[in-house]
């Protein structure tokens, strides 16, 4: 693990609310979440079906808008931008790696791993590119299609097209949640390493408390609030944590 990892944040949610619906269908899916995000540092977000998880972290990545409160990434609160502000913070400062690979099944890995700086008529910094390339271990690999590689090589050049740009923040909704045990360790060593060795800033959204032991810390969600922070995970700790938090009765924040 990465233990002198830099605590200035990358991302702030303060007093962050979301509610969907209204009247009788009204559910608060954040209550005033207050969470910080450390620079070069691995964040795991876990806990039960309905949590909040994912919804924390779609309004964190500005995918979602935020029902009151701040979210700020670096010192730029997303609520003061516009659309097409936000759409170009999204592009150029965060990147995105999601359960499903969403690889273009006619281009090489190079061609995936590029095709958004391509789109952006941005050369990109081939040095930090060949540092992410090397990185996911695929360098034999990189000019064959999608349909010739596993399942977990298909998730690393998913991962490596959201870093080549050197976003300030990859958010990971279960970026292992199609793979297997061996192909989804293959991918969160590639995450651990991009953090220790690349210096990425890393958010990952998982219900698997071995793939939440790679992260530096876990933060705990119930019920829409923060009900732990867990620095230095391990498996075991991280299991019998979210076990408290699925027996009714048995919560211990």
């Amino acid at each position: 693990m990465n233990a002198t990892a830099i605590t200035t944040a990358a991302a702030r949610a303060i007093n962050l609310t979301k509610v969907y619906g209204e009247g009788d269908t009204e559910v608060a899916a954040l209550k005033s979440v207050n969470v910080e995000l450390g620079k070069g540092q691995f964040t795991a977000i876990m806990g039960p079906s309905g949590s909040g998880k994912s919804t924390l972290m779609h309004c964190m990545a500005g995918l979602d808008t935020v029902t009151s409160g701040q979210v700020l990434i670096g010192d730029v609160d997303l609520a003061t931008l516009k659309e097409k502000d936000l759409t170009q913070l999204r592009r150029d400062r965060l990147g995105f790696v999601f359960q499903a690979y969403n690889l273009i099944p006619t281009l090489t890995a190079i061609e995936n791993i590029t095709l958004p700086l391509d789109l952006a008529g941005n050369a990109g910094d081939k040095e930090w590119i060949d540092s992410v390339i090397a990185a996911i271990g695929l360098q034999d690999r990189l000019n064959h299609r999608p349909s010739e590689l596993s399942g977990g090589q298909q998730q690393r050049v998913a991962c490596a097209r959201a870093m080549a740009s050197r976003p300030e923040i990859i958010f990971g909704d279960e970026p292992t949640g199609n793979l297997d045990s061996r192909s989804g360790g293959e991918v969160l060593a590639f995450l651990r390493r991009s953090v220790d060795d690349l210096g990425q800033t890393m958010v990952m959204v998982t219900h698997d408390a071995n793939a939440a032991a790679f992260a530096d810390r876990v933060i705990f969600l119930a019920d829409g609030e923060v009900v732990d922070d867990m620095p230095n995970p391990t498996a075991d700790k991280v299991f019998e944590r979210l076990k408290r938090l699925e027996v009714p009765g048995r919560e211990q924040a």
